[in-house]
């Protein structure tokens, strides 16, 4: 029998033989025609053997791109209805699952608009996530990205989280390392952040202790191929795409998005570098919090530090060890840009708050370490 994990209201799946997992979901849900969402990489994934028997059971779309374009799910949704299927699969990272979301939500609204606009109806099309990096949590989320006429907007709907979450380290087995890196820190600064959020919960807190911890734990075996720790490791960014579901990402996220899109640095990279200078600013202005300031201790404690400082510079050396004096190619006078850029819905989650001139001066410390791969060690 599939297995309810945890307390969201979604089944998550660990390491089950994927067909048996979707014939049984299909049979309970009476689905006569799964829509296979997935990309390129799908056929270059070490399960393909077992994996590829979808295709045989489903309708497979794979025209969209890494960062999905409007249009483009445009086309996904008119396919969907035109095999008349009712339910969805989808098989791969952010991008792939984030697409699935939109096809699901667009597909019940009307087509005489435009369906960013439009409310979401209710909608319980079946739809299987299979994550196949070890970062997004978008398996888990309720949110999902896409682009309009060059701008990204995120679509937001409780009915976007996935229904079964099927959990399978096996697919991190041809990820290369690079990559590996860059979406585990992704799903460390989910947890970090999601802990300290104005909007965690006491049970969003516990989910996130219980990532931070499981992520630390396992990252040198993960990296290094061990596949019980990629296993772990899988668990560990699931538990942290359900901590931000609960509490959205704050500032480092915030402001790393524009890091993304103007030099093309990883998501990952971009939101972790941001996450210790955004935390050393955070100490330095919210002493009198006595709230703020156990939850900083808390988290120090998870990350086996003695003090803030020690746990700041550990975030900071992590990615010094991770992708050494790997300097990016940045423009100083972009800073201005990016302080404009930062995404204000998140920023807002933050719980110090940050002025332009805050986030000026934060991005003159994370440009110089983009530049030149040297990092400040506090005392």
């Amino acid at each position: 029998m599939i297995e309810e994990v945890l307390s969201m209201k979604q089944e998550i799946i660990i390491n089950k033989n994927p067909l048996d997992v979707i014939n049984e979901i299909s049979v309970r849900h009476k689905i006569k025609r799964f829509m296979l969402v997935c990309d390129t990489a799908f056929e270059s994934l070490g399960t393909f053997d077992e994996y590829g028997k979808i295709k045989n059971i489903a309708v497979t779309f794979n025209s969209f791109s890494s960062n999905p374009l409007y249009d483009e799910v445009c086309e996904g949704v008119k396919l969907f209805k035109s095999e008349r299927c009712d339910g969805i699969i989808a098989i791969g990272g952010g991008s792939t699952i984030d697409t699935a979301k939109c096809i699901k939500a667009f597909s019940k609204m009307s087509d005489n608009e435009l369906y960013l606009t439009q409310k979401f109806p209710e909608n319980d099309t079946p739809f299987i996530a299979v994550p196949t990096t070890a970062g997004t949590g978008s398996e888990s989320t309720r949110y999902a990205v896409v682009y309009y006429k060059g701008e990204k907007q995120s679509v937001t709907d409780n009915t976007l989280i996935p229904d079964y979450a099927l959990l399978d380290a096996r697919n991190l087995q041809t990820l290369p390392l690079y990559q590996k890196k860059c979406t585990m820190l992704d799903a460390l600064c989910q947890g970090i952040e999601s802990w300290w959020s104005v909007n965690a919960t006491e049970e969003s807190r516990k989910i996130s202790q219980k990532a931070v911890a499981m992520i630390l734990e396992n990252l040198g075996g993960y990296l290094s191929g061990d596949q019980e720790c990629a296993d772990n490791m899988m668990i560990g960014s699931n538990l942290a795409g359900q901590a931000i579901n609960i509490t959205q990402t704050t500032a480092a996220h915030a402001m790393s998005y524009k890091l993304t899109s103007l030099y093309k640095i990883p998501h990952g990279r971009a939101a972790f570098v941001c996450l210790p200078y955004v935390w050393e600013y955070m100490i330095k202005n919210s002493k009198d919090n006595e709230n703020l300031t156990q939850v900083f201790k808390n988290i120090v404690s998870t990350l086996d530090c003695k003090t803030l400082w020690d746990a700041v510079n550990l975030l900071k050396e992590m990615n010094h060890e991770l992708f050494g004096k790997e300097n990016v190619t940045v423009n100083f006078q972009d800073i201005p840009l990016l302080a404009r850029s930062v995404n204000v819905t998140r920023l807002k989650n933050n719980p110090v708050k940050l002025s332009n001139q805050n986030l000026i001066s934060l991005y003159t410390n994370i440009l110089e370490e983009f530049a030149t791969g040297d990092i400040t060690v506090l005392n």
